[in-house]
């Protein structure tokens, strides 16, 4: 496929995956029932099921799938690593403890804002400790080996909040940002993670230029006239706004930003910035499309979607290091 005719066709797959996102679940709605119940003139059960439970499911889906996605993207441009993903390398579950810990310490319920707050210092730290690293000319064992590091030391805070939780209600809530779900979310949770990723994700396109100049070193990047220090700044907090957003209100859901831009990057000139939009638009239909299998997958319960998704990235992320490692031979 042609790179110009890529974006469109990727928007249509997104937009797809919407659909079957808007139509799936296990309330046997037919198709007539879900638009009425949509639009106007349904049942009031249909208009309760499509517009207070299917319609802010499947918005977050395509949000966070697209923030994933080009957020990953942006990680490997920046990092020159093709492992580089919020989830691999510890930037999800630092900013899954963040949220953990707003809500563990009981302040989440302060004020709206709380709960993303925490989950965007989590991805702010993660990043930034992996963007310290890279300055110093790491191999990429030491940033890999690092991001498992980091992911351990927050799974294993996380685990420790989830062992001291005061009371069941407690420990649900805490398993859900461990497990990643787009389940039982509201239009709230819509307006306050699609501002955060709108932010992010600009920060993150305007940086095509300086990941594009970065792909030939950092020294000829400089000699273009790219400010690293500040397109640096530029990505971590581009990201930590993505990746926060997400986790704020669906927990941690790894392994998108990992895949869909090893997907696409044949199809453009491989260069990073080419890279963010179909990334971003690849990330948007896989979780989708992920999110409505789950539903249908298992009778009678749902599979959480994190579990999906890891359950594609794992083998493809085992896939990747093993080509990686008999490249290097």
């Amino acid at each position: 496929m042609s790179p110009p005719r890529l974006n469109p066709a990727l928007a249509a797959l997104a937009l797809a995956g919407f659909l079957a996102s808007l139509l799936a679940g296990p309330a046997g709605l037919s198709l007539a029932d879900s638009v009425t119940g949509l639009f106007a003139g349904g049942s009031e059960a249909a208009t309760a099921i499509m517009r207070d439970i299917r319609l802010p499911r499947a918005l977050l889906g395509v949000s966070i799938g697209f923030a994933l996605g080009l957020s990953g993207a942006a990680l490997q441009g920046l990092l020159r690593n093709p492992m580089a993903e919020p989830g691999v390398i510890g930037v999800s579950a630092f900013s899954s403890l963040g949220a953990v810990a707003m809500f563990y310490t009981g302040v989440a319920g302060a004020a709206q804002w709380v709960l993303p707050a925490g989950a965007l210092a989590g991805a702010l730290v993660a990043v930034a400790v992996l963007v310290a690293l890279v300055a110093r000319r790491s191999s990429t064992l030491t940033l890999v080996l690092a991001g498992i590091a980091l992911g351990s030391l927050a799974n294993a805070l996380t685990a420790l909040a989830l062992n001291l939780s005061p009371n069941p209600f407690a420990a649900y809530e805490i398993m859900f940002w461990l497990l990643g779900s787009l389940a039982d979310r509201s239009m709230a949770h819509v307006a306050a993670a699609l501002p955060l990723i709108a932010v992010g994700a600009a920060l993150l396109f305007a940086s095509a230029r300086a990941l594009d100049a970065l792909s030939l070193g950092e020294e000829a990047a400089e000699s273009l006239g790219v400010n690293l220090a500040r397109s640096r700044i530029l990505i971590v907090v581009g990201v930590a706004l993505c990746v926060g957003a997400g986790v704020a209100v669906a927990g941690t859901i790894g392994f998108v930003g990992l895949v869909t831009p090893h997907l696409v990057r044949p199809l453009t000139s491989r260069l990073p910035g080419a890279t963010l939009l179909p990334a971003a638009l690849a990330g948007a239909a896989l979780l989708t499309f992920a999110d409505a299998a789950v539903r249908l997958i298992v009778t009678g319960r749902e599979l959480n979607v994190g579990v999906a998704t890891a359950l594609i990235g794992a083998p493809f992320f085992l896939w990747l290091v093993t080509r990686s490692r008999r490249e290097a031979w």
